[in-house]
């Protein structure tokens, strides 16, 4: 390896390598698999520069992560953690037109599960740490590298628990960056042409998964109930899946759509009947916009009775629950409300919201970066409707950030990528985030 090869020129070989692991986390440890493989070779890839890296598992076998620590040149200023997770979640190959752990390289693609979520990150990682240890660059800060385990299933036997178990290894780390950020949203201008808005994650709702229980007196199917477990519980769950929350701006939601407002002259009234139709006008990344106006409640699972012929005792349902910041009390108090004395509940997985405001140094940083590699580039704030390992390293006081730098075609369809059939990074897009990976690292 000669010290000419920039992370540019190795990126799209990277994510390819690290998406023909199969890392699929099914969320049971008997049937979880590939990331230590995967770790190993990350870590080979480190150590072959000169990097000394540590592997480390986390609660269980085989659910490895690991850690790199580049020295920067002020030892005083705060480190930064640049995050990536090396667990995908599972795909069907029949439903795929290419192999989905084949990280072929086709038609200006990288194809493969992981190939957006988030192999694309691990490997723009890569290649910049690689970069800057052969070519000797010392950012201006201590950056610490981590490759993780088991976000898609929470982060268990991932964040969640390096956190609790090893909170040294994020020694000094002030701020962080992972995912689901940096990326390019192509709006139409007002006075005509297109803007590239590039929206960075500010603030996630929480992912609160919740248990609704109905118990009731068992009996014989054959004779009259009044007091049935599985009609109390089936009304409850078709009221609480129906409702619409009240829509709640926070700071990232109004500032990303008053930056959108101000390119395209579109309205977004809160008090509208259709701010709906307004948001659809975004096009796909509409559902995660619309998904951050308001709070969530979807049932997804139902278990009640074990024979046709008997009124079970009890019928639960499962519901998928992304609260926004600052909402949650009220939250409870609206579901008590909608399900009623005769339906209990409780939490099953609690992760919080986070939010943070969109400003100081790495925002600028971010923001410059950008704008080396597209001069065209406007960085506006977001909110993610679903959760990232940020809500974990948030409890050690550390300020997180979506940003996974990504130029994208406008018709691309980014959105429905993520955990979606035919998942597929742009090899220009990889390309582009390297490069401002690159500088960003260097200035931040």
């Amino acid at each position: 390896m000669t010290h000419s090869v920039r992370a540019v020129d190795e990126v799209v070989g990277l994510v390819s390598s690290l998406i023909r692991f199969d890392t699929s986390n099914t969320g049971e440890l008997e049937t979880t698999k590939g990331e230590a493989d995967c770790a190993r070779w990350v870590m080979a890839q480190l150590e072959e520069v000169g990097y000394s890296c540590e592997y480390v598992e986390s609660g269980a076998p085989g659910r490895a992560n690991v850690f790199a620590r580049l020295a920067g040149a002020d030892r005083d200023r705060g480190a930064l953690l640049v995050h990536g997770h090396l667990d995908v979640v599972p795909a069907e190959a029949a439903d795929w037109s290419v192999h989905p752990f084949s990280g072929a390289v086709e038609g200006g693609y990288v194809w493969g599960r992981g190939a957006i979520d988030m192999k694309n990150m691990v490997g723009m990682m890569i290649a910049v740490a690689r970069q800057f240890k052969r070519a000797g660059i010392v950012p201006s800060r201590d950056i610490v590298f981590a490759f993780v385990a088991d976000e898609e299933a929470g982060g268990k036997y991932g964040c969640r628990w390096l956190v609790e178990h090893r909170p040294d290894l994020f020694e000094g780390v002030t701020e962080a960056i992972g995912e689901v950020g940096g990326y390019s949203l192509t709006v139409p201008r007002r006075d005509g042409g297109e803007r590239r808005l590039y929206l960075i994650e500010t603030a996630e709702k929480g992912m609160m998964w919740m248990r609704l229980t109905a118990r009731a007196r068992a009996g014989h199917g054959s004779m009259v109930h009044q007091d049935n477990a599985v009609t109390v519980l089936a009304e409850a769950v078709a009221k609480l899946g129906r409702h619409r929350f009240p829509i709640v701006l926070s700071p990232a939601v109004e500032e990303f759509l008053t930056a959108v407002a101000e390119e395209t002259g579109y309205t977004f009234d809160p008090d509208s009947p259709d701010i709906d139709g307004a948001i659809a006008k975004l096009g796909s990344i509409s559902r995660i916009i619309g998904a951050t106006l308001r709070d969530t409640a979807n049932p997804t699972m139902l278990k009640a009775g074990y024979k046709a012929n008997v009124i079970p005792a009890t019928a639960e349902a499962v519901f998928d629950c992304r609260v926004l910041p600052g909402r949650q009390a009220a939250f409870e108090r609206e579901v008590d409300e909608i399900i009623g004395p005769d339906v209990t509940r409780e939490w099953i997985t609690e992760l919080p919201s986070y939010e943070t405001s969109f400003d100081g140094d790495l925002v600028d940083a971010m923001n410059a970066a950008l704008l080396a590699v597209d001069p065209e580039a406007r960085t506006v704030p977001y909110m993610l409707s679903a959760g990232t390992d940020a809500k974990h390293f948030a409890r050690l006081g550390i300020r997180c950030f979506g940003f996974i730098p990504l130029r994208l075609p406008p018709e691309l369809d980014f959105t429905a990528l993520f955990h979606g059939v035919d998942e597929r990074v742009p090899v220009e897009a990889l390309e582009f985030g390297a490069q401002v990976l690159e500088h960003f690292l260097t200035h931040c």
